[in-house]
């Protein structure tokens, strides 16, 4: 059975040539041209990724992801306009998959979409318990406690945190975290690893006075016992 892919923008030109390409690669679509009918089709739909403009009329795209991510757990691919970083970093914290920014190549949007679609289809690994001191992460509960008390983290916080503490002891670039943690090979901004790094740091490091992960200049980051 094809996956579904939802098209969430507002451009019709652009909507209806991205609907041609998937259809060509064998995906089956759907479009929405505001962001509340993308809202309820999303919802009430079955679709299997979805690709969501950020400006959107009726209903922003980052507010269309914040209501979706309260039932669903469906991928999300954003498109954001170029200079757009902050909608970025917001809508990967509110819990989107991937990005890409306006214009793209139909090639690169292609690879994004098979990646999401990988990784949500992947099974369940690292089921053991790791631990550093007081602080321990339960990939099959993905939860995270320290001292006993449980720290709220994103999706996307906590893969990359596991990511680093099974590669404790080793340093790992900005370009690694990016394939490891976003799933596909990466070039261009790798400050949204900066970015995510300031996040676990306050919610751990900072929090409770601790030092787990650190910055090897012009390398990248390493996650060491306490």
């Amino acid at each position: 059975m094809a996956d579904r892919i939802l098209i969430v923008e507002d451009e019709e030109k652009l909507a209806r040539f991205v609907e041609l390409e998937l259809n060509h690669e064998g995906y089956e679509v759907q479009k929405a041209f505001d962001g509340r009918t993308g809202l309820m089709m999303a919802l009430e739909g079955d679709c299997d990724l979805i690709l969501l403009d950020v400006m959107l009329p009726g209903m922003s795209g980052l507010e269309l992801l914040r209501r979706l991510r309260k039932e669903k757990q469906t991928p999300v691919i954003l498109v954001t306009a170029r200079d757009a970083v902050m909608d970025k970093v917001t809508g990967l914290d509110m819990g989107a998959d991937d990005y890409i920014t306006k214009p793209f190549e139909i090639e690169e949007l292609l690879a994004r979409i098979r990646a999401a679609l990988r990784k949500r289809m992947a099974p369940a690994t690292g089921g053991n318990v790791l631990s550093s001191g007081e602080l321990k992460l339960d990939p099959a509960r993905h939860e995270l406690h320290y001292a006993g008390e449980r720290i709220e983290l994103t999706h996307r916080e906590f893969a990359l945190l596991q990511v680093l503490m099974e590669n404790r002891s080793i340093v790992l670039s900005r370009e690694k975290l990016l394939e490891l943690v976003w799933d596909y090979d990466y070039a261009g901004e790798t400050n949204v690893v900066d970015v995510y790094i300031r996040y676990l740091r306050a919610k751990i490091d900072d929090a409770y006075g601790v030092k787990y992960i650190h910055t090897v200049r012009g390398v990248g980051y390493v996650f060491r016992d306490a």
